[in-house]
């Protein structure tokens, strides 16, 4: 035994050596035994005394078959936890099936049987995207949510408060009803086939670039939508649409001016074009200008009542609404413009390689005076109302930036919008798309759309959940759940927690040091950040400057990023990963009840630093591992694995306290 422990010691050693220098690149080898040593280190015996159902068994192969169906559409199974974005959430059914093995009653851990933790205490101390919460609430728990960051906070008080459908549909309206009438000037056109003005679906712009000889405006490809019977097109020196149908090119409309009216004269060109065939340099960016300056507006598209949907090239008068917008961006007051400056940070560092040293500058001048207008009507709601509406114009931000693709070309999604974090950073695209928030048609991105999506589907789903079972042939059946609800009571301590069943508090802070009594709470579940990953502090920088100001009351917007769980550069060996979740794991030891309490999460790591110093921070916390789980994760790789020496992908570890008498 000692020998085992002076081994593993030193693999410790060894790889927090590894995981300071990183000049080491670890074999599959190691990984395996450092995994494995992880395991063989945090194992204990089982005990026939306070042992729990979860300590013996887990139905892997239900919650993998489940899951499978969920990963790719979290947010249609489980709509409320979906109101404002968020990353990394986990699969709902995972941690519905987590919590359902600690109901008492044995014929409540049916996954498909209402509630079963009615008088229990749930935390999750890194709540991310509640996903914890909110599956423990409809179970009847009472649940504690602690995060560094505000943005989980206010989301989850936004979902998880009880509110009528009803009431919320009329505040929106009103609300809406002021905003297009103050901005829906700005966001119109006319169809090119009778001149009635329209609200603009969306504009398309090009990336405005120079080399020795020439300005150019570059996008993705000439085609702007594929249709059945026709290709929509745009003339690559005219800047004219026009409609490729049966090989015949047919003009759609010709009122529009050549490309290069907003700019420099220019001529377009694709992607695919990196140097001037002329002089031989390589196309650059206009760095010095501000970033949605460099944008070029090419292509409307809008829908007419009597002619349909319609592509056409921007007008003298679409130039103009531009222009009056562009003459009043520097009107807007949005507070010091110091509070808006780009810090630099393994994601936010890309803007600052672009020369984007302002979240303002990745808005157009129209979506600047959306934002400008909605901060204004804010002030006239107060709690739940402008929490919810606060929080959709927040979520609206990642369809409305100059950061926005388009991909309506393809066929089985016109007119979808490639959101600022489709590839959970920020791209530069070479055709941006400018959305209309406040179209009154519902389409991707606006207001509209995302009411009933974020909001109406949200709260329908709340109160009757509803799962899926898969049948023996691989049928999914819809199964409604009666008497659950997805929602409850806040409160804002201990005492009023434990009152009643359904109750939620949401402590924003380091959860190193939480307000709470000393074994005080059933169960932990958590799903800690990954290990190398930065994007929950540094990517919703762009969402928290603005809601500073949509909800100043909400939470406290600034805060210390240091405290947040994922590994930076590390101090004396040590990196922000141990020392946080180190303090995190001996606050979930000194909360959890000694006998019974566990603390479950998930963990999915190759990176075998991680897996070390996890080791190390449960150790010093005083946890043992009573069984682990291997459950289906992000990626399309069938899992079935039943023993601790297998274990290759997502986990699911069961912890008690190392004395639990």
């Amino acid at each position: 035994m000692q020998q085992n422990m002076t081994r593993a010691s030193a693999e410790r050693r060894k790889m927090t050596e590894y995981s300071s220098s990183k000049k080491i690149k670890p074999s599959s080898d190691v990984v395996s035994d450092v995994r494995q040593l992880t395991l063989d280190e945090l194992i204990r015996p089982r005990q026939t005394e306070h042992s729990l159902s979860i300590d013996r068994a887990f139905p892997e192969e239900f919650v993998n078959d489940l899951s499978r169906q969920e990963v790719f559409n979290k947010h249609l199974f489980r709509p409320n936890t979906y109101l404002h974005k968020w990353w990394a959430r986990r699969c709902g059914s995972t941690f519905r099936t987590i919590l359902k093995q600690f109901a008492a009653n044995h014929e409540c851990r049916d996954y498909y049987a209402p509630g079963g933790l009615e008088g229990m205490t749930v935390l999750d101390p890194m709540m991310g995207g509640g996903t914890t919460l909110h599956e423990a609430i409809r179970l009847g728990a009472n649940v504690i949510g602690a995060d560094i960051d505000p943005i989980p906070i206010v989301q989850a008080r936004a979902s998880l408060t009880q509110v009528e459908l009803a009431g919320l549909r009329v505040v929106f309206d009103r609300f809406f009803a002021d905003l297009h009438d103050s901005l829906g000037p700005y966001f119109q056109t006319e169809c090119p086939t009778c001149e009635r003005t329209v609200d603009v679906q969306y504009l398309l712009y090009g990336l405005r670039k120079k080399c020795a000889c020439r300005n150019v405006v570059q996008i993705d490809q000439y085609d702007l939508r594929h249709e059945d019977d026709a290709t929509i097109s745009i003339c690559p020196e005219s800047g004219k649409i026009f409609r490729n149908q049966n090989r015949q090119n047919t003009a759609v409309e010709t009122l529009s001016p050549p490309i290069g009216t907003v700019g420099a004269t220019a001529n377009l060109i694709t992607k695919a074009e990196k140097e001037c065939p002329s002089c031989g340099q390589k196309y650059e960016e206009l760095l010095d200008l501000p970033f949605y300056v460099r944008y070029t507006p090419i292509a409307i598209v809008a829908t007419c009542p009597e002619h349909g949907n319609f592509f056409r090239s921007p007008s003298e008068e679409d130039l103009a609404r531009i222009k009056r917008a562009d003459e009043r961006r520097s009107e807007l007051d949005f507070g010091p413009l110091e509070d808006f400056r780009v810090h630099d940070g393994p994601k936010s560092g890309d803007l600052l390689r672009h020369n984007v040293r302002s979240y303002l500058d990745v808005f157009s001048s129209r979506q600047l005076l959306y934002l400008h207008q909605a901060i204004r009507q804010l002030s006239d709601y107060k709690g739940i109302d402008r929490l919810t509406l606060g929080m959709l114009v927040s979520t609206s931000l990642e369809f409305n930036a100059m950061l926005c693709g388009y991909k309506g070309w393809y066929k089985r999604r016109p007119g979808a919008i490639r959101h600022v974090f489709a590839l959970h950073a920020y791209s530069f695209q070479y055709t941006a798309l400018e959305n209309n928030p406040v179209s009154p048609r519902k389409s991707s991105g606006n207001l509209q759309l995302l009411f009933r999506d974020r909001i109406e589907r949200g709260r329908k789903w709340s109160v009757l959940p509803v799962e899926r079972k898969i049948g023996e042939d691989g049928k999914r059946e819809l199964v409604k759940i009666p008497g659950e609800v997805d929602d409850g009571v806040e409160v804002f301590n201990q005492t009023d927690l434990v009152r009643d069943r359904s109750r939620f508090w949401l402590i924003q802070g380091d959860s190193q040091s939480l307000p709470l009594d000393d074994h005080s709470v059933d169960v932990v579940v958590t799903d800690p950040p990954y290990y190398d990953s930065v994007q929950y502090s540094n990517l919703a920088a762009f969402f928290r400057v603005w809601l500073t100001r949509l909800l100043p009351d909400e939470a406290e917007w600034s805060y210390d990023e240091s405290d947040s769980a994922v590994a930076t550069k590390a101090t004396a060996g040590v990196s922000n990963f141990m020392r946080v979740l180190t303090g995190i794991f001996a606050e979930c030891g000194r909360v959890l009840k000694k006998q019974t309490g566990r603390m479950v999460f998930t963990f999915h790591h190759w990176d075998p630093s991680a897996w070390a110093e996890l080791t190390l921070a449960l150790k010093s916390a005083e946890f043992r591992l009573m069984n682990a789980y291997v459950v289906y994760s992000e990626h399309p790789i069938s899992v079935h694995i039943r023993n601790l020496n297998s274990i290759r992908h997502d986990s699911v570890l069961v912890f008690a306290l190392e004395s639990n008498g």
